[in-house]
């Protein structure tokens, strides 16, 4: 072998081993940088794992919320239906009471709420045929407990039941239904405490 041959073979032996050990450092690098990769992968998907955990869990919950308030507000109304149809059938039981009980009711009504003045007191023409013959007198007794007078007027209203007094050019109605109207809140209360306590 020549001496050009032993410095090309010299030459290409340290380039070989040069070569080969940039190669094992790039190799290196690589496996670093794979594996900070690798590491930077798995805190990622650990972030979006948890993140994505706690947008279900949220999710559930606000789920767990609405099913929640929507059942609450779906009994309510169910309560409300079943209270206004006992207000109802009460209503329509007053309506349907005999006469005796029914004017028996009226004159409590007319004896609550007749004033210390001269009035006059209006019924349905329903009413007024079926009022009893004695009747006008204890409409005028009633007036007279509460210190003034009541006369019954000849024309009717055109009212379903109950009556209407008229004191000077003030109207106080006293429907059945008006009295109901005026004490819904506390009639609603007060069936609420009997069907649902």
């Amino acid at each position: 072998m020549t001496g050009l041959e032993k410095i090309t073979d010299q030459i290409l032996a340290g380039a070989k081993q040069e070569a080969e050990e940039i190669l094992r450092q790039a190799k290196s690098q690589a496996n670093e940088i794979l594996a900070a990769a690798k590491l930077k992968a798995e805190e990622i998907t650990a972030g979006i794992q948890k993140k994505s955990a706690s947008d279900v869990e949220s999710c559930r919950s606000r789920v767990a919320s609405a099913n929640d308030l929507f059942y609450r507000t779906e009994t309510l109304r169910r309560k409300q239906e079943v209270i206004a149809q006992v207000i109802e059938a009460a209503y329509e039981k007053v309506c349907s009471m005999d006469a005796a009980d029914y004017f028996g009711m009226l004159e409590k009504i007319i004896e609550k709420n007749a004033l210390a003045q001269d009035g006059e007191i209006c019924f349905s023409q329903k009413d007024l045929k079926r009022m009893p013959a004695d009747f006008k007198d204890r409409i005028s007794a009633a007036a007279k407990k509460a210190g003034g007078t009541l006369t019954l007027s000849k024309e009717s209203r055109k009212i379903e039941n109950g009556f209407v007094l008229v004191y000077g050019g003030m109207e106080e109605n006293c429907t059945i239904r008006a009295i109901f109207d005026s004490r819904r809140d506390a009639l609603q209360d007060q069936v609420n405490a009997l069907l649902f306590s």
